[in-house]
């Protein structure tokens, strides 16, 4: 049975970073790829980034590149999402994601969720 547990939400002012984390089991972590998802209020989940198995190849949605960087430890089976210089907008419940493939994560309806975890961005 796979399990995501996020952690690292918060409250961040504009401007403000902070770093989310997720512990998966269940499988063997290195062999799937990972991603984010959030979802906003009011509005629809959405894909944020993914990264692959090896962690050799990332992935990202245009609102967040530059500022959000993925990335992934499989000797302690987490991923993790780095976001910096946070906006208003990116206020939304982070979700990790993992499916069944290697290479990247569907964009649109992943396999496996975690619980999410809350990111609020103050202006």
């Amino acid at each position: 049975q796979v399990q995501l547990v996020e952690s690292g939400g918060g409250l961040v002012q504009a401007g403000g970073s902070l770093r989310l984390s997720c512990a998966a089991s269940g499988r063997t972590f290195s062999s799937y790829a990972m991603g984010w998802f959030r979802q906003a209020p009011g509005k629809e989940r959405e894909f944020v980034a993914s990264i692959s198995g090896s962690g050799a190849s990332t992935y990202y949605a245009d609102a967040v590149k530059g500022r959000f960087t993925i990335s992934r430890n499989n000797a302690k089976n987490t991923e993790y999402l780095q976001m910096n210089s946070l906006k208003p907008e990116d206020t939304a419940v982070y979700y990790c994601v993992s499916g069944t493939t290697t290479v990247r994560v569907s964009t649109t309806a992943p396999d496996y969720w975690g619980q999410g975890t809350q990111v609020t961005v103050s202006s």
